[in-house]
């Protein structure tokens, strides 16, 4: 009889457990495919580990339900079996725990199938993720540089620094500062630029330019216009990205030729004078001019259309790569790769009297002419002096006769005084030559 009641309770439960199973063992699979879904996201290896993990998920959703199944089942035997006063009773329990059997298979099947195809999905973006170079977010072991990961002390030089090291090329290096991402952006108070410096130029295609107008040293009409023009060579002009959206915002190239792809800049400076030894304040200049065009024949122009007010500038180039940083180049000691020259400009195009480009020349040729004329007075001095002493001479000789001794007297008197005379005009002819020397060694 207690036999009856355990199996009647087990029959009536059967149901509930059956209704019950897809919950909790679909579930449980369903968990399992999901964490292999989650997975299959990360990567190349993410995506296998995904497809694996979601597949394994769905095999275990259907181990659930199928001990879910085949434990209804057993219950439905031994119902039908103890239902022998009772042949109704164990019929309807056989039934139930069949239909229980059958639902629960179904809904791990499901889940095992949705477990499955979450796997799949995974994989399938962790592959097309890491299919193309550029576009993947991970590091080519292709391209790391090992190099970087020593400081360079190993052969150390006088004043020479350890470099900062890596083993990943320093990709997340702007996590090590508090500075916002370049961007692409002018940001006026720092930032930091994660993209790669890119091609740098080989030796023999390192750029160069010097400016045709104006020259060193020309002088130019105030408030004039007039066209700056400068040869350049090795650099592929032309190529001037956007300068709000794109700054320093994609790698240096090079051409067919390896010359650098970019463009060029001038900027004119205000100086105090051409002797000026203060370095200048870089936010301000006189005039600025971003080349966009290609060089002609290989000389790049640009307007200065209200020309400049008088005073003393220096002129200077630019050279750049096409997102506006500076050329890069394959060794370090080389000759520079930009121009400068020094001009003024007057209210008549005419050099000033005494400018500085005219008024050391015309300073030596006063000296020089000092010089002269004070050697030219020494000669004359000594000249005189000379005289008198042969005179002073001849009157000693003939003052010994004794008639001529009082015309001796006087004459050797006339030649002293001669000889007096001339001294001062040595010692002025002297002063001129130590003004000369003097001049000389200020210029």
């Amino acid at each position: 009889m207690k036999f009856s009641v355990s199996v009647t309770a087990l029959v009536l439960a059967l149901p509930l457990l059956a209704q019950a199973s897809p919950a909790g063992f679909g579930g449980f699979g369903g968990g399992f495919g999901g964490q292999g879904a989650q997975k299959g996201a990360q990567g190349n290896k993410g995506a296998q580990a995904g497809a694996g993990a979601g597949a394994k998920g769905g095999a275990a959703a259907a181990s659930a339900a199928a001990a879910s199944a085949a434990a209804a089942s057993a219950a439905a035997a031994s119902a039908a079996a103890a239902g022998g006063n009772n042949q109704a009773g164990g019929a309807a329990a056989a039934s139930a725990a069949a239909a229980s059997a059958a639902a629960a298979s179904a809904a791990a099947a499901g889940t095992a199938s949705a477990a499955a195809a979450a796997g799949t999905a995974a994989a399938a973006a962790g592959a097309a993720a890491g299919g193309d170079p550029q576009t993947s977010t991970t590091l080519d072991p292709a391209v790391i540089a090992s190099g970087f990961a020593q400081n360079g002390q190993a052969q150390q030089e006088a004043g020479q620094v350890a470099s900062l090291t890596s083993t990943n090329n320093f990709i997340n290096f702007c996590l090590t500062t508090k500075l916002p991402i370049t961007n692409g952006q002018q940001i006026v108070a720092g930032s930091c630029n994660p993209a790669p410096m890119g091609v740098i130029a080989a030796q023999s295609k390192m750029p160069s330019s010097k400016f045709t107008n104006p020259v060193n040293g020309q002088v130019i009409q105030a408030n004039t216009a007039f066209t700056i023009s400068m040869a350049i060579q090795n650099l592929q002009t032309g190529n001037f990205v956007n300068p709000n959206t794109n700054y320093f915002s994609a790698p240096q190239q090079v051409d067919g030729s390896g010359n650098i792809i970019g463009h060029s800049h001038v900027v004119i400076d205000t100086l105090q004078s051409l002797t000026q030894t203060q370095p200048t304040d870089p936010t301000k200049f006189a005039f600025f001019k971003g080349l966009n065009a290609a060089a002609s024949g290989g000389v790049l122009t640009a307007d200065v259309t209200q020309g400049l007010p008088a005073g003393t500038y220096r002129l200077s180039s630019i050279n750049t790569a096409a997102n506006h940083q500076p050329a890069l180049v394959a060794v370090a000691q080389h000759g520079a790769l930009d121009d400068q020259v020094y001009f003024t400009v007057t209210a008549n195009g005419q050099a000033a009297a005494g400018g500085a480009f005219g008024a050391g020349a015309a300073g030596a040729g006063a000296a020089n002419a000092t010089a002269a004329a004070g050697t030219g007075a020494a000669a004359a001095a000594a000249g005189t002096s000379a005289a008198g002493a042969a005179s002073a001479t001849a009157a000693a000789g003939t003052g010994a006769t004794g008639a001529a001794g009082a015309a001796g007297a006087a004459g050797a008197k006339a030649g002293a005084a001669g000889f007096k005379g001339g001294k001062p005009a040595a010692a002025a002819g002297k002063g001129g030559k130590r003004g000369f020397e003097v001049r000389r060694s200020r210029l």
